[in-house]
């Protein structure tokens, strides 16, 4: 199946259900330890981008993770420059939204959708092809 209800969509939703989930847990968590907001947030999102990289490579494209050593290396570059991507899809919709009176958490759900598309299309087409 292809689009958008193909399997490897719908583990990529899987996986980032897991992985943002373990990032607010974890900063919950590093909340409760004493860590300050910034620090719980970027430590937080930086386990998310692991847990992430790890489904992502094992479950979802299996067939496209690189073979180890220099071109892994390179992928999972790719793979956090694509979560960094989809921070700043994230942080440009949510400004625009609140620009034009949009409610935060409003302009919060339309950036996760859009965020999401983004990277699953980046790491589908670019991260996870050709190895």
């Amino acid at each position: 199946m292809t689009g958008f209800l193909s399997q490897t969509y719908i583990r990529y939703g899987a996986a980032s259900v897991v992985a943002l989930g373990s990032d607010i847990g974890l900063f919950l968590l590093f909340l409760e330890l004493g860590f300050s907001p910034m620090t719980a947030s970027a430590l937080g999102y930086g386990i998310g981008i692991g847990s992430h990289w790890l489904i992502s490579s094992r479950l979802v494209f299996p067939d496209g993770a690189a073979p180890r050593g220099p071109e892994r290396n390179r992928q999972k570059g790719l793979f956090v420059g694509s979560a960094l991507v989809g921070l700043a899809v994230t942080t440009a919709f949510v400004t625009l939204g609140s620009l034009v009176g949009l409610m935060p958490i409003a302009a919060k759900l339309i950036a996760v959708v859009v965020s999401f598309q983004t990277t699953y299309m980046l790491r589908r087409a670019i991260v996870f092809s050709g190895w």
